[in-house]
């Protein structure tokens, strides 16, 4: 067989191919690339946008009175002095972007308008807090994003 410009390039073509062929094989194997979804619920969530939008003004109502801080104790939550901590009820859901393995939801049970979640249950790196509760009737919705 006689080599000339156009088997060169039919070879280089072709181990091209050879080469993202075997790494899409290689990323979609490697449990390291996993490709996680956001949540597994994604239509359902999908669906609640419109009530989550009031929840959200119903919070951004409250202005400073409802506060989500980081300490060197963890991640600091302050409802309003004004709310009974009593019939605060609602979740709090801590969402890890780079490992699903972390994500945490946490029942609101108040004895006073403080709740802290400690640094010994989370990594360091980036969260996204959102915290879903409802006091008399009244549905509220924050959600943040916190660096530890």
């Amino acid at each position: 067989m006689k080599f000339n410009w156009g088997t060169g390039i039919v070879i280089g073509i072709a181990a091209f191919m050879i080469f993202i062929l075997q790494y899409v094989i290689r990323v979609q194997m490697d449990a390291r690339y996993d490709n996680e979804l956001v949540t597994e619920q994604y239509y359902q969530k999908e669906t609640e946008v419109n009530s989550n939008y009031s929840k959200q003004q119903n919070a951004n109502k409250l202005a400073d009175a409802f506060q989500i801080k980081t300490t060197s104790q963890g991640i600091a939550i302050y409802f309003p002095k004004d709310f009974n901590p009593q019939e605060i009820k609602g979740t709090v859901s801590l969402y890890r972007p780079s490992n699903q393995a972390f994500d945490q939801t946490i029942p609101i049970e108040l004895s006073s308008n403080y709740l802290l979640i400690p640094k010994s249950r989370l990594i360091d790196g980036r969260w996204d807090i959102s915290i879903d509760f409802s006091y008399k009737g009244t549905d509220y919705l924050k959600q943040q994003t916190l660096h530890l």
